[in-house]
């Protein structure tokens, strides 16, 4: 029994001190998720075949993730709003290309229903910087 109270005062105490820690905004998600990268020129397009990953940030953009390391942002030119991290990125797109013209649908996963869409704009690709060594 005392093992039980002791788990249950301890789970009680990380509880209150990870709701007592402040949240980071999208914008700072996505910032940590850059650090160290240095972005380029806009493109339009990106080959769908080299994407390796994608992460949505609430409200605010996708950041794909290439084969080659490379990450390529995307803040829509229309429905961020509509931007969530557990919905489902789906494209019906007919090249062999995700381009700056697409519309990307977002489903909620647990319902799977649609929950809105997102223009998407130009993807800027980040790569990391190298650092030079001093001798």
């Amino acid at each position: 029994m005392r093992t039980v109270l002791s788990s249950i005062a301890a789970l009680s105490l990380l509880t209150t001190a990870a709701q007592a820690a402040p949240r980071m905004t999208s914008e700072e998600k996505l910032a940590k998720a850059l650090e160290g990268r240095e972005a380029g020129k806009p493109v339009d397009c990106i080959y769908q075949r080299d994407i390796r990953s994608s992460r949505i940030y609430d409200r605010t953009a996708i950041l794909y993730e290439l084969n080659n390391g490379t990450y390529y942002l995307n803040r829509p030119d229309a429905g961020a709003q509509s931007l969530s991290w557990g919905d489902v990125l789906v494209t019906d797109t007919h090249s062999s290309q995700l381009c700056s013209i697409d519309i990307v649908k977002l489903y909620d996963t647990h319902p799977w229903m649609q929950s809105g869409f997102v223009n998407l704009g130009k993807f800027v690709p980040y790569k990391k910087v190298k650092v030079a060594r001093s001798e």
